[in-house]
């Protein structure tokens, strides 16, 4: 990779497409609001949390330096895919388009799930504010509740198996993706669905807050996990084995780093082929460490004490405890 970054810097004769999309940021600043006001929701509230928490330490605990960390890597992530030269190389490049998708829908969700970010997303929040959020995710999780109940229902690991791959393989129809290629707004939903998608995906895998169905056991998540390797497989393959381009779109747009439209197609498709798959199988082989080692007997920590009025209310009590509220 050095000798081709090498030329694409000085090499003054490279092509003006390639120059100007390699310098291209699309400053959007619907992105640059959301990153910036979640990230600074998830710190304040980290902070506060930690001040107030007499939980031990360890990476386990709620002052774990890691969590924000991994949050704002999340964050990075999603400015990265839909901000940097990246989301205006895919116009030319089938395996740029392919790279962002992986980022939106493996990579980022990853990074903002695992710190469990509902606890501190509520905590970053006035104590008025973080009250009424939090007494309308209580009535969303509320078994009674007409709307809990639809979300329970379209939030089943089976449900959301599904969801992930009818995203992911619906978008691939050649129809589809040449339409988000040519209309921002179809581009625009592209990646709000298949983030959505990736989400709803690695939210039951983490077991992250809140849940509206029990946590899986880790076994199942391995299963649930390995589940989602072959049609992912298959659609790379698919892609990598074409005899002919599959969208057209690529067909009429300039060529770059003179790679052919059926090249890039191939390339493309083992992108997703191996290296997607790869994100599945290491998690799935995470998750086995984790039995083997014991880390699957240790409690989980429960949402319960997060979204009750007491520990809601003010930030002088301890979210530790039955939800009642421990003064601190």
């Amino acid at each position: 990779m050095i000798p081709i970054w090498s030329h694409f810097r000085y090499n003054q004769g490279m092509d003006p497409i390639a120059r100007a999309a390699l310098s291209s940021w699309d400053w959007r600043p619907e992105v640059i609001f959301s990153v910036l006001f979640l990230g600074t929701l998830f710190v304040l509230g980290w902070r506060r949390l930690r001040s107030i928490s007499s939980s031990a330490k360890g990476w386990r605990s709620l002052g774990a330096g890691w969590r924000p960390v991994s949050y704002i890597a999340g964050l990075f992530v999603i400015s990265f895919a839909l901000m940097s030269p990246l989301d205006v190389l895919v116009q030319q490049l089938f395996f740029m388009h392919m790279i962002q998708h992986l980022l939106l829908i493996m990579v980022a969700p990853i990074l903002l799930l695992l710190p469990n970010p509902m606890p501190f997303l509520l905590w970053g929040l006035p104590p008025r504010w973080r009250l009424s959020v939090g007494g309308a995710i209580n009535s969303l999780l509320n078994k009674r509740s007409v709307v809990g109940g639809v979300l329970r229902k379209m939030t089943g690991p089976a449900t959301v198996w599904f969801i992930m791959i009818l995203f992911i393989v619906g978008w691939h129809d050649p129809n589809m993706y040449n339409a988000a290629l040519r209309r921002e707004f179809v581009h625009d939903l592209e990646h709000i669905t298949m983030f959505a998608a990736g989400m709803l995906f690695w939210w039951t895998v983490t077991g992250a807050g809140p849940r509206l169905h029990k946590n899986l056991s880790r076994p199942a998540k391995v299963i649930f996990v390995l589940a989602a390797i072959p049609p992912n497989m298959a659609l790379g393959a698919t892609l990598a084995f074409a005899k002919q381009p599959i969208y057209t779109f690529y067909s009429d747009m300039p060529r770059l780093w003179g790679m052919s439209v059926l090249d890039d197609q191939r390339l493309s498709g083992i992108i997703m082929w191996i290296p997607g798959s790869m994100m599945y199988f290491m998690t799935a082989l995470a998750l086995m460490f984790m039995i083997l080692s014991g880390e699957g007997r240790k409690p989980l920590q429960e949402d319960v004490p997060w979204l009750s009025d007491e520990a809601l209310a003010a930030p002088g009590i301890s979210p530790r405890g039955s939800g009642k509220g421990k003064r601190v």
